[in-house]
C-alpha cells in the first residue's frame, strides 16, 4: 500500500509543477495551425511512440466541428513499412527526419515527445523541422535534454521518474485536445461564421 501511495502522491506533486502558460501556448499554436490548414506531425520512441499515436488519433478525430477545418495530423510512428525501411536502410536515427523531409512545409507543426529529450532520431527530426520553417513543440522530462533547447514551445515535466513522465505526457495530450474542443464549441454552437469568431477562440 505504501508503494501505491508514494507513486500517486509523487505524481500529484509533479503535476502541480506543470507550466500552465506553456500548455496554453501550445493550445494556441495548434488552434492557429488548424485555421491555417497547416500539417501537424507527431513523433516519439517507445512509450512516447504510443502517446504520439494516441495524440494523432485524438487531435484528428475528437476535435472535429461542423463549420471548422479539421486538423491535418500525421503520426510518424504509425507507418511501420516506412519506419522499418528507413531504420534498415538509413539507420534508426533517421526514421523521423527522412519522413519529415518528404512532407514538412513552412508553417507546419512538429510535436516531438521524449522523456530524455536526447533521442538522436528525435533531435534529427527537430533539426529538419527547423530547416524547413516548421514550428517545434516539445514534451520533455528529466532535464529536457537537447529537445528542450531546440523546441519553439516546450512543456516540461519536472521528474526523473520515467513512468511519471510518460503518465503526464499522455495526460497532457488529453488536456490539450479537450481544451481545443471546449474553447471552440461555444462559438460554433452560436453559429458564428469562422471569419467572425473572436481571436481568443483560437488562442491568440
Amino acid at each position: 500500500m505504501e508503494l501505491i501511495q508514494n507513486y500517486v502522491s509523487t505524481l500529484q506533486l509533479t503535476m502541480d509543477q506543470l507550466p500552465r502558460q506553456s500548455i496554453a501556448d501550445v493550445i494556441a499554436v495548434l488552434q492557429q495551425a488548424r485555421v491555417r490548414g497547416s500539417q501537424v506531425f507527431i513523433l516519439g520512441n517507445g512509450g512516447s511512440a504510443s502517446t504520439a499515436s494516441h495524440f494523432a488519433c485524438d487531435l484528428a478525430k475528437n476535435t472535429r466541428q461542423e463549420g471548422l477545418p479539421h486538423f491535418r495530423v500525421i503520426g510518424l510512428t504509425d507507418n511501420m513499412a516506412m519506419f522499418s525501411a528507413l531504420a534498415n536502410d538509413e539507420g534508426y536515427e533517421n526514421v523521423f527526419s527522412e519522413q519529415l523531409a518528404n512532407l514538412v512545409r513552412p508553417g507546419d507543426i512538429v510535436i516531438a515527445i521524449s522523456a530524455s529529450g536526447n533521442s538522436q532520431n528525435v533531435i534529427r527530426a527537430v533539426e529538419v523541422a527547423h530547416r524547413y520553417g516548421a514550428t517545434v513543440v516539445g514534451l520533455t522530462g528529466f532535464d529536457g535534454g537537447g529537445l528542450r533547447q531546440l523546441a519553439n514551445f516546450n512543456i516540461h515535466v519536472n521528474s526523473n521518474i520515467i513512468e511519471h513522465v510518460e503518465d503526464i505526457h499522455l495526460m497532457l495530450e488529453h488536456l490539450i485536445v479537450k481544451s481545443i474542443k471546449d474553447q471552440i464549441r461555444p462559438a460554433v454552437n452560436a453559429q458564428a461564421p469562422i471569419a467572425q469568431l473572436p481571436a481568443e477562440v483560437f488562442g491568440d
